[in-house]
């Protein structure tokens, strides 16, 4: 099994766990979860506040190397390559951060928030669909942050959370409650992820001799 398979594989059963509580709680997300007027207000305000062609520019870098969580699966089977005696702890990370981007088109499905729309707002950005919360590029960057950040060092990467937040506002394709919600759900994916992962036979999940570690 080739690693990004095997982070795939793991990314299915975190996702399945995660909506399966979800279910058991109640949890439940509204249909049609409009934005609120503070919302519009703020994204206008940073629009306004950082539309230097600089900026905007790395904005659209960022939101290409985020599509589909693109750039942390590449960062995750790199590190599972490099680092080799760490290999199934950056597997099993990889799979957190592909299951907390599949969440987020779950939620997308079931919110149901179109994306922002208003004449003075700048879209610099494509889009793979017409729903907004929660962020899929905040969900991923920052379950990469918590993932990768037990391997690297979260201090090392927390400011990648923030960076990759305010570029979706930059370029026009999400409100501000869009990023903190996908954020929140990239938090608790990747930190429920190591639970769910000691679950699975090796070599995703970890054998009784590496629980013992």
């Amino acid at each position: 099994m080739t690693t990004s398979e095997a982070a795939t594989s793991g990314a299915a059963v975190i996702e399945e766990a995660v909506i399966e509580e979800a279910a058991a709680t109640g949890a439940a997300l509204p249909v049609e979860a409009p934005p609120t007027n503070a919302d519009l207000r703020l994204l206008l305000a940073v629009q306004s506040r950082l539309r230097t062609p600089a900026v905007v520019r790395t904005a659209q870098l960022m939101s290409h190397a985020g599509e589909h969580a693109a750039v942390w699966i590449a960062a995750g089977a790199a590190g599972a390559l490099v680092d080799r005696g760490r290999r199934r702890e950056w597997v099993e990370a990889t799979a957190a951060v592909v299951a907390a981007h599949g969440a987020s088109v779950v939620l997308k499905r079931v919110t149901r928030r179109t994306r922002p729309q208003h004449p003075h707002l700048l879209v610099h950005a494509g889009t793979p669909s017409r729903w907004s919360l929660p962020s899929s590029h905040a969900t991923s960057t920052t379950a990469a942050v918590v993932a990768f950040g037990r391997l690297l060092g979260a201090r090392r990467l927390a400011p990648l959370t923030p960076a990759m937040a305010l570029s979706r506002l930059v370029v026009g394709v999400h409100y501000p409650s869009d990023v903190a919600a996908g954020s929140a759900l990239g938090a608790a994916v990747a930190g429920v992820a190591p639970r769910v992962l000691r679950l699975l036979p090796a070599p995703l999940g970890r054998t009784r001799a590496d629980r013992r570690r």
